[in-house]
């Protein structure tokens, strides 16, 4: 986005003190990633500096071992022209950044282009199309001295500024003197993509780990996020117990649900679901740009498993050093699930990279998990005497000793159906002796032990991941057997 707007960069190769470090090498791939993204002459005649930040010192060769960052901030100061603003106009500043203060309410950050602004002044906020959103009063301006934020009695044309004051501006709205009626130019926000919902944790075991697990605490915790992160978009679901959620990606929604675990929260999680649109041509879904570097060996699965997914090759070239790189336009709803087999494929040594696209034409059926769960029919413990038969079933996510619930899954069938089990049955006890040691021969393999993000992509329309601040389940929407064929047999009708 940088880029598109015309700015000029400034580039540091930093950790240059390592005994590994490769510069020139990162220098290369720099201007070649600038290349891809559309730059310019004017933008690939940029300045270099070498830099060692831990140590403290830069310099314009890589030789540089000892100085100060005095030559960064010289090159800036050269570099980045001054403000083209307007001291003498009216008062408009373009929001970039939105936080959140406890006591200030929400505060917006930005530039101001023209004119001057003091505290309590009167002043509206505007989109991009020329819309008033409200109208408020400045009640603080906080200016940048260093990293600190201190308040400041006015602000002029070219400044840095926060200001406090509206509830409802976000970023790329234009806030002004009430008398500005025209917003200022600035880049739309990239549309959410997909949507998680997020609901109070009511499996057996809720309450017992987390010390946050009632809905109003999941709603204001969730409309904090709100505040700050202008990708986050929360809808309030009328039973009041759960919260759609929705994102720009699995990876940003599933950063959000390990920080809330992380502070004590329970919470029951549903499959990603793309948001899709309806267009001039019918049904439109997101579509993203990914960017895949690869080993050579590796290219030919990735490809495949890309069209499998109904992605499309837009370009495939040498990276050097034996990579390759391969461009795809894909359907975001195909990308569900793909990072952690993508990582599997390559050995761990691919690196894919995502941007949202377009809204595009809807791709049609998209083949998704091919095969069944085992589902604890009980609850209680599990037993490695009943596990030792359940593996022939397929693989297992629970170990001995581990509590189960009714409903929770213990692991994938080898078949295409959903099979009900005991996991909990014990051998009965008599007082005949077991021929051979036959009770001491059960060996089990270590059950799969599934990340959030693995977790989150693996469930079906019909299941739900358990978040705890110690555990991550996977479960059955409805536990009751009975529920869950009711439901099956609605869908089908």
């Amino acid at each position: 986005k940088a880029l598109a707007l015309g700015l000029r960069p400034i580039v540091v190769v930093n950790k240059i003190d390592r005994q590994d470090a490769r510069s020139q090498e990162v220098l290369d791939e720099v201007f070649d990633l600038f290349v891809s993204l559309g730059a310019n002459d004017e933008q690939l005649d940029f300045p270099v500096l070498f830099a060692s930040g831990r140590n403290g010192y830069a310099g314009d060769t890589c030789s540089v071992r000892e100085g100060t960052l005095k030559p960064l901030f010289e090159k800036i100061v050269e570099h980045v022209p001054p403000p083209s603003a307007d001291p003498d106009g009216p008062f408009k500043f373009l929001v970039t950044l939105l936080d959140r203060d406890n006591f200030l309410g929400r505060i917006l950050t930005g530039l101001v282009f023209s004119g001057s602004i003091k505290v309590n002044a009167p002043i509206h906020a505007i989109d991009s199309d020329g819309n008033v959103i409200e109208t408020g009063r400045a009640s603080k301006i906080l200016a940048f001295r260093g990293l600190e934020r201190v308040p400041v009695d006015e602000a002029q044309a070219g400044d840095i500024i926060s200001t406090a004051g509206l509830t409802q501006a976000t970023v790329a709205n234009t806030i002004a003197d009430p008398s500005v009626s025209e917003p200022l130019h600035a880049q739309p926000i990239d549309p959410p993509t997909l949507s998680m919902r997020f609901a109070v944790n009511d499996s057996p075991m809720a309450g017992r780990e987390g010390t946050k697990v009632t809905s109003r605490m999941i709603r204001d915790r969730l409309f904090r996020e709100a505040e700050s992160n202008v990708a986050i978009k929360v809808t309030e679901s009328a039973d009041k117990d759960s919260y759609e959620v929705a994102g720009r990606g699995e990876l940003q929604l599933g950063v959000l649900i390990e920080t809330m675990r992380r502070e004590g929260f329970e919470l029951g999680i549903s499959r990603p679901r793309v948001l899709f649109r309806e267009g001039e041509n019918g049904r439109e879904e997101p579509y993203e740009t990914v960017v895949i570097d690869v080993d050579e060996e590796y290219s030919g699965t990735v490809v495949e498993k890309m069209a499998i997914r109904k992605a499309e090759l837009t370009d495939m070239r040498p990276s050097g050093g034996g990579k390759t790189r391969i461009t795809f336009s894909a359907p975001s709803r195909g990308l569900i699930g793909y990072h952690g087999e993508f990582l599997s494929d390559t050995r761990g040594t691919g690196i894919m990279n995502r941007l949202f696209e377009k809204y595009g034409p809807h791709k049609g059926n998209i083949e998704g998990r091919k095969n069944g769960v085992l589902i604890s029919n009980g609850a209680g413990e599990a037993v490695a005497y009943s596990l030792g038969p359940l593996e022939e079933r397929g693989i297992l996510f629970v170990g001995p000793g581990e509590a189960l619930y009714e409903g929770m899954i213990i692991g994938e069938n080898a078949k295409t159906d959903d099979l009900g089990v005991n996991p909990m049955k014990a051998k009965q006890l008599t007082n005949f002796r077991a021929s051979g040691g036959k009770d001491d021969a059960i060996r089990l393999t270590p059950p799969r032990k599934m990340s959030l993000e693995q977790a989150i992509a693996y469930i079906d329309d019909d299941e739900l991941v358990e978040v705890t601040p110690q555990n991550i389940r996977l479960r059955k929407l409805h536990l009751d057997p009975h529920e869950r064929k009711r439901a099956s047999r609605a869908k089908a009708a």
